[in-house]
Formats: structure tokens, C-alpha cells, sequence
């Protein structure tokens, strides 16, 4: 893997890796480069339980890498065999979300401690936007949700039981990324 050149003087972000398996993945990751403006290379839908360090390196291959990168394996949780499968990967952190990406995005809106669906966090979703929620999308009103309320939903997920239904621990990724813009 080749270096990143570094410029005399000049402090390089760290690149964040997020392997995803999803759509709606892609979409919220791309939300927080532009809200970030830090760089986040996404690598989407990559099947599933095929997902393993050797898989990881290969998607880096040819690529600028820093010693400071991070790599992240964003997942839903709703089939416990992904969750023995991330969790074989010591070089990456594991964000997952259980049923579903969607419960973060509740989060933004409500305290879930009921257990739940993926198709209840959808459906919730559309009640609380007044319009139906599409997966693989994040319109206007879900998106200033995400902007303003993302406070509560870190702190709703640091409560919440980790790989258990309903959890979620994105707040690991938001919180590296603020971590990261306050130090700019």
C-alpha cells in the first residue's frame, strides 16, 4: 500500500474505512462527510458473512493509507451470525445497529426500549416524518433530525444493551468524528 504523501507543516486526517452492507448505509456515511468534511471511504454491500480482514486489505490495495486510518464494519445486527463474523475482524471496530441502521435514525426522534423490527423502524420512521420513509434515502426532514438531534441519539445508544435488540453503537463513529473536527 502506498503513503500518503504528508506536507511539511500540515497535520493529514486519518481516512475512515467503513465497510457496509447496505444502501441506506452509503447514504448516512455520505451525510457525515459532508457534515464532517473529513474524508470517509465507504466500501458497500460486500456479502455479508464473506466479510474478513484479507477481504479488508484487498479494498485498500493501490490506495493512499495512513498509519492513523480507521477501519469500521458497519452492520445491522438482526442475524447473530454476522455479529460472530464481525467480530473475528480485530483490526476494525464494530458499528451495529439491531434490528437495523434505522433504529439510529429512531433514536433521533425517541428512547426505544421496546423490542422491534426492522419494518417497525421504517414504519415508525414515515409516522414520525409524515411521509413514507424509503430505505436508501435520507430526505430533508430525516435529515435535519440527524443534524439537530444527534446528541440525544449518542446518548440513547450509550444506554442501550450493545448487539442486543433494540441497540445501536454508532455513537462509537459520531463521536471519533467529533473528536476529530474539534482538533482541527
Amino acid at each position: 500500500m502506498s503513503k500518503r504523501n504528508r506536507a511539511k507543516g500540515k497535520r493529514i486526517n486519518p481516512t475512515y474505512w467503513i465497510f457496509c452492507e447496505g444502501q441506506t448505509e452509503v447514504a448516512y456515511i455520505s451525510f457525515l462527510r459532508s457534515k464532517y468534511r473529513l474524508p470517509i471511504e465507504i466500501n458497500s454491500k460486500i456479502g455479508g458473512l464473506d466479510i474478513n480482514e484479507s477481504f479488508i486489505q484487498k479494498s485498500k490495495q493501490g490506495k493512499p493509507v495512513d498509519i492513523k486510518d480507521k477501519d469500521f464494519l458497519m452492520y445491522d445486527g438482526d442475524t447473530p451470525e454476522i455479529i460472530k463474523q464481525l467480530q473475528k475482524i480485530s483490526t476494525a471496530t464494530m458499528i451495529v445497529s439491531n434490528p437495523s441502521i434505522e433504529l439510529w435514525f429512531l433514536y433521533h426522534y425517541k428512547d426505544q426500549k421496546a423490542i422491534l423490527k426492522s419494518s417497525d423502524c421504517t414504519k415508525e420512521l414515515s409516522n414520525r416524518n409524515r411521509k413514507e420513509y424509503k430505505k436508501g434515502v435520507i430526505d430533508d426532514k430525516l435529515m435535519v433530525k440527524l443534524n439537530e438531534n444527534c446528541k440525544k441519539a449518542c446518548e440513547r445508544a450509550k444506554n442501550s444493551n450493545h448487539y442486543k435488540n433494540p441497540s445501536s453503537n454508532l455513537h462509537i463513529l459520531i463521536e471519533e468524528l467529533e473528536k476529530i473536527k474539534k482538533e482541527k
